[in-house]
């Protein structure tokens, strides 16, 4: 019993997660041009990789067609390639 319920808490409690729904399918936002630097970086990590559907909640067509905006700023020098990252 004790087990059970303690998978259950980690799972996200009795009611579960919420459902993450596509931002861009509902009309909150909208993949325009890749200028919109401020837009695309919501969708990057802080070390400029593209964040995966699972974390941003955003749907397969529209990762997909995100993923090709970031790349084309990526090549305009828009967004970084990469952070730089310090080791100590």
């Amino acid at each position: 019993m004790a087990r059970e319920r303690d998978r259950r808490l980690r799972r996200g409690g009795r009611r579960g997660r919420r459902p993450k729904v596509c931002q861009f399918c509902s009309g909150e936002l909208e993949i325009t041009n890749y200028h919109d630097d401020r837009m695309l970086r919501r969708f990057i990590s802080d070390t400029a990789k593209i964040l995966p559907r699972r974390r941003t909640g955003v749907c397969a067509k529209h990762q997909r067609r995100l993923a090709m905006t970031v790349k084309r700023a990526r090549m305009l020098a828009i967004i970084p390639i990469t952070e730089m990252l310090v080791r100590k």
